[in-house]
């Protein structure tokens, strides 16, 4: 990712993936711009519902419009995805560590309870 390119709100991205009618519109935009007026169809949504829908998918950077006469097309932004992917994948190696990383986790935590009742009997 370049310096000057301007960074997601991860709050607000990770916001909009918790429904699952806006991981269908992301889903979906992957393909092919789309209408709101054809997404609410396909979707079985009011037009309403779909507004607010993607309007949290707008806030979060992860959709843009983009009018064409008096039809509303919303087109995915791709670098947002990449964006999100870059930052899921910093933690892979943690991950990937598995039961070792809670282990030495939990005997992180068991030793400073230890220290803190040592403490306490001075």
């Amino acid at each position: 990712m370049k310096t000057n390119e301007p960074t997601l709100n991860l709050d607000l991205v990770f916001d909009a993936l918790g429904s699952a009618h806006r991981r269908e519109i992301i889903s979906l935009l992957g393909l092919q711009p789309v209408s709101i007026s054809d997404l609410a169809l396909q979707r079985n949504l009011s037009l309403q519902a779909i507004h607010k829908h993607v309007n949290l998918l707008v806030e979060a950077g992860m959709v843009t419009r983009k009018k064409s006469g008096r039809v509303t097309f919303l087109t995915l932004n791709r670098a947002s995805m990449r964006e999100i992917q870059d930052w899921v994948t910093k933690f892979q190696a943690h991950w990937d560590g598995g039961t070792e990383t809670l282990e030495n986790y939990a005997q992180t935590v068991e030793f400073k309870k230890r220290l803190k009742k040592e403490k306490g009997k001075r």
